[in-house]
């Protein structure tokens, strides 16, 4: 099966949370990591996503160690919108 990744840089400019954490992650750009494979069988290229993984810490922050941490797109949506201070329904995240 045919496999991609695609990165994506993604700013806060607020501390936000998320569900699978216990603390609030410090505002600051970090990349987004999406895995995505190719739907076979169709006459056009299609991808379906299949997994979602944030780095951290930021970018910016100098460290030795950095951890991936699997999200999901409405998590990453809903904290986009919380810091943007917009209802979750609003415009949303799309690599």
């Amino acid at each position: 099966m045919t496999e991609r990744t695609t990165e994506t840089e993604i700013t806060f400019a607020h501390a936000f949370t998320l569900d699978s954490l216990v603390e609030a992650l410090q505002a600051g750009t970090y990349r987004l990591v999406v895995d995505e494979e190719l739907i076979e069988g169709l006459s056009f290229p299609a991808y379906r996503r299949v997994a979602t993984h944030l780095e951290i810490p930021a970018i910016a922050i100098a460290t030795g160690k950095r951890q991936f941490l699997q999200v999901t797109s409405k998590e990453i949506d809903e904290a986009l919108a919380a810091d943007a201070g917009r209802p979750p329904d609003g415009p949303r995240f799309v690599p």
